[in-house]
């Protein structure tokens, strides 16, 4: 089955890194490698997202209008940075794959299809 992780930031974890020397944060990338590498095979596709403030958002309001916003879809304490598809056998399987997760603080799964 084909599940999505999402991988999300939090404003204390921004700030965390951004306080992080140049070899704590060769350490943390060396721990993510260890981590793609080590469920490489059931991992199908991965994106690493640009800040939250890169985005552009387009509501969709009645009447066929839309208002097109530059930023985030919400200003929130918490932002997706990144996601990867797996094809892993159930839930349990996501939920072990997240949990040895070495990054962002949160981690949330979807079913996808």
């Amino acid at each position: 089955m084909k599940y999505v992780l999402m991988f999300i930031e939090t404003e204390q974890y921004r700030k965390d890194w951004e306080a992080k020397g140049p070899a704590e944060r060769d350490a943390a990338f060396e721990e993510v490698e260890r981590w793609f590498a080590e469920h490489g095979s059931k991992i199908t596709h991965s994106t690493k997202l640009h800040s939250a403030s890169s985005a552009t958002t387009v509501r969709l309001e009645g009447g066929g209008q839309s208002i097109v916003v530059d930023g985030p879809f919400v200003e929130g304490k918490e932002v997706v940075s990144g996601y990867l598809e797996a094809e892993l056998d159930d839930l349990d399987e996501a939920l072990r794959m997240a949990k040895s997760w070495p990054a962002c603080p949160v981690v949330e799964i979807r079913p996808a299809s």
